[in-house]
């Protein structure tokens, strides 16, 4: 069941200002803080001017890809809501969970059953589990059919090279929270047309719930 969505790779003030007062808000935008490999990292500077804005009914969180020490002491005193966590172990989050008091997004990336199989390593450190292909930087798509049969009782949130023109609605038995970034973008550019086509689709599946 459709309860939400999370727009990743916000890099701009004026995008995100879009996003945030758009009629049907995502539940989550999400901001790239350490992986300078992708063309939606933001530096700190960036992050602390962009974060100033009001976030109003969304959750702020930031993508940690194996985060060391000096990034979560640079943005601890941000507005995150929530850390979402890719390539650390169980234990390494919950040290990070306990340390900085935030909630995790475990991010899970996925090509087969036996990387599906690993969500169960993180059942205590995850308020809710993200299914992502092996991409990071580039958008991949991997069997989002491959998490069906996955039954928990924390949300569950899917990515995975998502289009706006997708038909989201086959998404609705598999997971909760639809997490997109590049499949909002023309040219590598987040385009508002492909946002308000998005955040209108998931209002209207949030609806036939």
């Amino acid at each position: 069941m459709i309860r939400g969505s999370k727009i990743c790779g916000i890099s701009d003030l004026d995008t995100l200002n879009f996003i945030i007062n758009h009629p049907y808000p995502p539940q989550f935008i999400g901001f790239i803080c350490n992986y300078k490999k992708s063309k939606r990292y933001v530096d700190v500077e960036k992050l602390k001017s962009l974060l100033k804005l009001h976030k109003k009914e969304s959750k702020f969180v930031a993508v940690l890809v194996k985060p060391d020490e000096n990034i979560l002491k640079i943005i601890q005193d941000l507005p995150f809501d929530y850390y979402q966590i890719y390539d650390c172990t169980p234990e390494e989050i919950q040290k990070i969970k306990k340390k900085y008091n935030k909630k995790i997004i475990t991010a899970l990336t996925i090509k087969d059953e036996t990387d599906v199989e690993k969500y169960e390593l993180f059942s205590d450190v995850a308020d809710i589990y993200l299914f992502d292909s092996k991409g990071y930087e580039k958008s991949i798509a991997f069997d989002h059919s491959l998490i069906k049969k996955i039954k928990v009782k924390k949300p569950l949130m899917i990515a995975g090279n998502i289009q706006v023109n997708d038909n989201l609605e086959n998404l609705r038995k598999i997971a909760d929270i639809i997490d997109i970034s590049g499949g909002l973008e023309t040219s590598g550019i987040k385009d508002k047309s492909k946002i308000d086509i998005f955040l209108n689709k998931i209002e209207q599946l949030k609806n036939e719930n």
